[in-house]
Parts: C-alpha cells; sequence; structure tokens
C-alpha cells in the first residue's frame, strides 16, 4: 500500500471518528423526536379502535395489523398501565 492511500485511509477515520463525536450528543434527541412522530402516527391508525373518530379510518385500517406489533411498548410510554383496547389484551 502506498503512502497515498495510506493517508487517504487515515483521513478518512479521522474525519469518521470526528463526525460520531460530533453528532453523538444529538442522536438521542433524534431518536427521541423520531419516536414522537411514530407515537403519533400510531395514535392516528389506531384512533379508531381508541375510540377517537377519524375520518381517513378507511385508509388507515389496513395499517392497523403492523401497529399492534409494538402496541404494549406505545401504551406504557402513553402511561396506560393496561390495554385501552376492548378485546385486546397485550398484557
Amino acid at each position: 500500500m502506498n503512502i497515498k492511500a495510506r493517508v487517504h485511509a487515515l483521513l478518512h477515520q479521522i474525519a469518521d471518528v470526528y463526525d460520531a463525536w460530533y453528532e453523538a450528543p444529538y442522536r438521542r434527541i433524534a431518536r427521541r423526536q423520531q419516536q414522537r412522530r411514530d407515537d403519533l402516527f400510531r395514535l392516528l391508525v389506531m384512533s379508531e379502535a381508541l375510540g377517537v373518530p377519524n375520518p381517513a379510518s378507511y385508509y388507515t385500517l389496513e395499517l392497523l395489523p403492523f401497529m399492534l406489533e409494538d402496541f404494549h411498548d406505545w401504551h406504557r410510554r402513553m402511561g396506560m398501565e393496561h390495554s385501552p383496547l376492548e378485546g385486546f389484551r397485550c398484557c
């Protein structure tokens, strides 16, 4: 391996370390914001099942089976000790 390739590889590694160091404090914030967006989307999809009228329920009904996969984690984050859906027990 020639000197130019080694210097290029070293600079690339330094740039990766710098990017990781600079972005590290913001990853937690970005992850929390993404979780809030996901929770809002889940609420919109499941609103009809929770008793909240949803004008787009015709379109969101197809997404309901995908939302039930992590429903337990969602209702615990929302502060509900047990499942708010009648007939659906996850705990």
